[in-house]
């Protein structure tokens, strides 16, 4: 299966469900009252961590995630139904981040976690909630909220409290299986790990998580070879342990591989330069690497290094000791802190008012977007109420004290009108 760490998608909470506008009707009762129910809420848009998923390959292939809208009010007070929620499974360790405000709008890194992202919109009135003792009959009823789409980043970074580092075909996947119950594929070339390994690990009844990185190369930092697309999942880990192949067996010089690694870890991020660091002396079952050691160790006196070799099983309960150790005294894995999404409201309150070049008076903004919403043209009393609200929330005054006079035009989204003072 192809390894993806790394999507962009469009998700979108449901909109809200228009309300209805609706007379009671029933033989001999002449006038019925308002009965428009309300509309229904619109689906929530929600992320999962799935256990079962380990890469975020099935967002190459569907981009678009919507939720539900709610449903409309309906006659006789009947409320419309909620739409239903959207979950969206991603792997255990997925960062998703608002790609606009570069927010992380989500840290699933707990298996099982849900955490709602976008709110669904909410219902629209029904006019029977606009029944008052003066306006018996409303002929309007106010829309559902419409809910905004938004592009978000996907971005796994895995859950291990142990990363293995080093170059390509130092053995950190026979390490790791040797060390966990963990199977991953080991061949004797370069880069056969194309994705993170994990595997638990157990020793004198402590369980830790250990991660294999693909092997990294010189230049990694600046994306070269796998580069970026990894060491990304360094970066929740708690310690890391660093393995060098001490034999040299790749005709390499193993102190100027622990150099190069080092160099990379700090270039892409110096928390990760920080982070406590074990050596594991690779293939000492091998010529060379009696020598090899003495070197590092003149080389290096302050670093933690132990011989062990992963073909024999050789040397490796000092190495679970040392790392039992060490994360007793660490914080636990790294969780990213979410940030809440709030929406604007469906009408900002307000209103503007220009001249534009043909001596047109526009009127905009949330208050008059309402107002027209709700405005039924061929209504006489939805009308009145019309006029009525554009003298209380003062449009009229404001048009007076910019000089509109009678029979000056008057443009309020796709309407227009004469003035009259």
């Amino acid at each position: 299966m192809q390894f993806v760490d790394h999507a962009r998608i469009v998700v979108k909470a449901g909109n809200g469900g228009d309300g209805c506008v609706a007379f009671h009707r029933e033989k001999y009762v002449a006038q019925g009252g308002p009965s428009g129910g309300d509309g229904g809420k619109g689906g929530d848009l929600i992320f999962f961590a799935d256990p079962r998923m380990s890469t975020l390959l099935d967002f190459k292939y569907q981009r678009f995630y919507r939720a539900e809208n709610g449903e409309n009010g309906k006659t006789e007070l009947s409320t419309g139904r909620n739409g239903k929620p959207l979950v969206v499974g991603v792997p255990v360790g997925t960062i998703v981040r608002d790609v606009e405000t570069g927010a992380i709008l989500a840290d699933m890194s707990e298996a099982g976690k849900e955490r709602v992202v976008l709110h669904g919109g909410s219902g629209g009135k029904g006019n029977a909630k606009f029944a008052t003792a003066t306006r018996q009959a409303p002929r309007f009823a106010r829309p559902g909220q419409q809910t905004p789409e938004h592009e978000v980043e996907l971005e796994l970074k895995s859950i291990a409290d142990v990363g293995l580092v080093g170059l390509p075909s130092v053995g950190k996947s026979t390490i790791l299986s040797v060390l966990t119950a963990a199977k991953p594929k080991i061949a004797a070339y370069h880069f056969t790990t194309l994705s993170p390994n994990l595997g638990v690990a157990s020793r004198h009844g402590r369980s830790f998580v250990l991660a294999d990185i693909p092997g990294l190369i010189e230049g990694a930092a600046e994306g070269a070879g796998l580069g970026h697309d990894f060491l990304r999942h360094i970066e929740r880990t708690r310690m890391l342990v660093h393995v060098l192949d001490v034999s040299g067996s790749e005709l390499r010089d193993p102190l100027d591989d622990y150099r190069k690694i080092n160099d990379e870890l700090a270039k892409f991020s110096p928390l990760l330069a920080e982070l406590p660091q074990l050596v594991a002396a690779n293939k000492t079952d091998l010529a060379e690497s009696e020598e090899n050691l003495k070197r590092f160790r003149e080389a290096f006196p302050g670093v933690e290094i132990f011989p062990v070799s992963a073909a024999t099983t050789q040397g490796f309960d000092a190495l679970l000791d040392r790392i039992v150790q060490v994360l007793s005294g660490l914080p636990p894995v790294k969780r990213y802190e979410e940030t809440e999404l709030t929406e604007a409201p469906m009408y900002e309150r307000g209103f503007h008012i220009e001249k534009d070049a043909d001596g047109v008076y526009v009127v905009s903004g949330g208050d008059v977007e309402y107002l027209l919403d709700t405005t039924d043209p061929n209504d006489e009393a939805s009308m009145r109420r019309f006029q009525q609200t554009l003298i209380k929330s003062g449009v009229i005054a404001a048009l007076r004290e910019m000089g509109a006079a009678d029979g000056d035009s008057i443009r309020m989204g796709e309407w227009e009108f004469d003035f009259v003072d």
